[in-house]
């Protein structure tokens, strides 16, 4: 069996999720290849203490060149700020090492370019993270899409939807500063996984029309004093995408200030013979819908754990919830890197990154001149 030896750098609250997921890699039945994290970079000491009782990790320092340069390390996953992407991401692939990157895959569309451009040159295996599609849901609705029962497919929806910035006096942090986290704002922040499942179907709009909200625009700066939050807080796209020679209505929704949402990712897909959705908000809930005699019906499947697409020792009886469909993620990487994906679904390639990055951008253009702007993809 293959050995793959991975590290860390950025080990806060995504950082410390990996570890959990490589601890319970025995979890996953009949994986090909085993992993280990074996390093972790954090500029916090008191974040690398954490990391001392994973029994796996030798290297805990606050010097990620030393990590870089440690030849034992096959793939480093890098869970910093966006501003940080493009620097540490191609310092990763130039040491030799392959990447498993955070969402947006850099502070913007030129920083995407540049590094796709380098790990196509140095021939590095490259994805990045969008946890929420390898829920069992969002692979019954991929399956019933790919199946044609649903006929012309008229409409599109899809989400993910946060209500955390509805508190005014949460001190402000980085997501809400665009020179940390880019003009696009939340859509940096949430809109690959909104866009995960439709690019992975084909569906790259092709027309924009956004609208953008600055919604609490001053937080407490932790000193004592305010700070200013120059980012999007909501982002409603309408799009239009062609499907099979019929151009569509796409509506794509990424906001952290969604009343009643906690963490909901959600998608919607109608067509002339049927249609599907599902929700985080009902992990367990499919929605088929259908027309019988000339009745109109939607029937709700209970889901459990068999849907997942690695198959894994839990009950198929049971939930899933964040921290397998993190582990499936990470599995689908390392399954795709030894070539044995076996036409399972993957995890985000740059080029859908890259991609999402050109609807950003003429997203905001979009929002500037409040006009439906074309999207060239590059």
């Amino acid at each position: 069996m293959e050995k793959v030896n991975v590290g860390i750098i950025g080990g806060g609250l995504m950082g410390k999720e990996a570890a959990s997921a490589f601890g319970r890699w025995f979890a996953l039945n009949d994986f090909p290849v085993a992993v280990e994290l074996v390093a972790v970079c954090d500029l916090n000491e008191h974040v690398l203490d954490w990391y001392r009782k994973v029994p796996t990790v030798k290297v805990l320092t606050t010097n990620y060149k030393e990590l870089l340069a440690n030849s034992e390390i096959d793939v480093v996953y890098v869970a910093l700020p966006h501003n940080l992407h493009k620097e540490y991401y191609i310092e990763v692939l130039e040491s030799g090492k392959d990447l498993l990157a955070e969402k947006p895959f850099g502070i913007d569309l030129n920083a995407a370019l540049a590094i796709e451009e380098v790990a196509k040159r140095l021939g590095r295996f490259v994805r990045c993270s969008s946890e929420m599609p390898f829920l069992p849901g969002p692979q019954r609705v991929i399956n019933e899409v790919q199946s044609g029962r649903l006929g012309e497919i008229i409409e599109v929806k899809a989400g993910f939807l946060h209500s955390s910035d509805l508190d005014r006096k949460k001190p402000i942090n980085w997501k809400r500063q665009n020179k940390f986290c880019g003009e696009i704002g939340v859509m940096g922040d949430l809109g690959m996984h909104v866009l995960h499942v439709p690019l992975r179907l084909g569906w790259k709009p092709n027309l924009v029309y956004a609208q953008l909200q600055k919604i609490i625009t001053e937080r407490p700066d932790g000193k004592g004093g305010t700070a200013t939050c120059d980012t999007w807080n909501n982002a409603t796209l309408n799009t239009e995408v062609e499907i099979e020679g019929n151009n569509v209505p796409m509506t794509l929704e990424m906001k952290r200030i969604a009343p009643g949402e906690t963490n909901t990712w959600y998608i919607e897909i109608l067509g002339t013979n049927g249609g599907v959705k599902y929700s985080t908000k009902d992990t367990k809930a499919l929605w088929n819908f259908s027309l019988q005699n000339e009745e109109q019906y939607w029937q709700r499947t209970d889901l459990g754990f068999k849907g997942l697409v690695f198959p894994t020792i839990t009950g198929g009886i049971f939930e899933a919830g964040f921290s397998d469909c993190f582990m499936q993620m990470l599995a689908a990487y390392f399954a795709e890197r030894a070539g044995k994906l076996s036409g399972r679904f993957g995890c985000v390639t740059p080029q859908e990154a890259v991609a999402s990055h050109s609807l950003f951008d003429a997203a905001l253009k979009s929002h500037a001149v409040s006009r439906v702007q074309n999207i060239t993809y590059n």
